[in-house]
């Protein structure tokens, strides 16, 4: 594992005379919190290169300036763009992602195991997804795992850049990626109005609101005190449990998980506490339905028919060319949403 100033250094020259390049990130969110990048895989012909960020002895800038001058390929590229601008403020130039391609190319089963064993006949191990990729050493199986992930990359990009040559498509693929950098490169700020608001909480009065929210709140310092991801700290049902008990004058002991330690249970009591005295109860958010024209359904459904027509003609997913909701704007408004489209899907939903 490439784990020091020194490593890297020996490591740079091969990678800058490297025709291709192919990366994929391991990350800890099953088991910290926040997450961290924990790994990057490197692969390029003939090496599969493990390198270490967690490592205090390695300056990442050297090597991610010289990924930043080639294409990088990558499979489902979006979790790992996001995660390397968050930890690393890293943007490639251009990407191959061989999930899009493949996407683009009418399969069905996209995951990377799949395409490897359709395309090249190697049927990988699933392994170990769910490890704690922060431990170090990294046992011999999660080594090999991690470089299975971009050893065979560049051997499927090539088959699926010919066949999407092939088809036409090329440029279709090349247009989604250059919008999954541009998008994946943009830091989105958390509503804090929104961000407490857990699956379950439609049904909470605001008097429930404000509980919930000051449980939240206790549970997101509680998750980054311990280090642990905040379901584990308490599940978002019992959440919503314990501020429809509180809101309603019901206990609330009950329904405390009771794994918890003493310290846990003041906090909880206490956070619903403050919730129930909270002066400024959150506001009760009901969202309304859009109620489209007749003539709005009217062009809502042609644009259904044309998407799905020319979904079908090509073999892939209708929602590649446009989602429901796009198609409902499109309905509303097509000179002011008709730019939100790549130059491909405006293409295949104008008559």
């Amino acid at each position: 594992m490439i784990d020091t100033d020194q490593k890297l250094a020996a490591f740079l020259p091969a990678l800058q005379k490297a025709d291709w390049i192919a990366i994929d990130t391991e990350a800890d969110s099953l088991h910290a919190y926040p997450e961290k990048l924990c790994l990057i895989q490197v692969s390029m012909e003939r090496c599969d290169e493990l390198v270490d960020p967690l490592s205090p002895q390695i300056d990442l800038k050297p090597l991610l300036q010289e990924l930043h001058e080639h294409e990088l390929i990558l499979h489902g590229a979006d979790y790992d763009l996001r995660l390397m601008r968050k930890n690393l403020n890293f943007v490639p130039k251009a990407i191959f992602d061989t999930m899009l391609a493949s996407r683009l190319l009418g399969c069905r089963e996209f995951g990377l195991n799949n395409l490897v064993s359709k395309y090249l006949g190697v049927h990988l191990e699933k392994g170990p997804q769910k490890a704690n990729w922060a431990q170090r050493p990294l046992t011999p199986r999660m080594e090999s795992y991690a470089r299975n992930d971009t050893r065979y990359l560049k051997k499927l990009s090539d088959m699926l850049r010919e066949e999407l040559q092939e088809k036409g498509r090329l440029s279709w693929h090349q247009e989604m990626c250059t919008s999954l950098i541009e998008d994946c490169a943009q830091i989105r700020s958390s509503d804090p109005e929104v961000v407490w608001r857990v699956k379950g909480s439609h049904r909470l009065d605001q008097r429930g609101l404000a509980v919930l929210r000051e449980i939240w709140l206790w549970r997101e310092t509680e998750a980054v005190g311990r280090n642990k991801p905040p379901y584990f700290i308490l599940p978002p049902e019992t959440m919503v449990d314990l501020s429809e008990a509180a809101a309603s004058a019901s206990s609330v002991r009950d329904i405390l998980p009771r794994h918890l330690s003493p310290h846990r249970r003041e906090g909880i009591l206490k956070a619903i506490q403050t919730g129930l005295e909270s002066q400024s109860p959150p506001q009760i958010r009901r969202s309304v339905p859009y109620r489209q024209s007749e003539s709005e359904k009217r062009r809502m459904l042609e644009l259904e028919r044309r998407r799905d027509q020319r979904a079908d003609t090509h073999g892939i997913d209708p929602t590649l060319i446009a989602s429901r909701a796009m198609l409902v704007m499109l309905a509303k408004d097509w000179q002011g949403h008709q730019q939100e489209l790549m130059n491909w899907q405006r293409e295949l939903l104008t008559e």
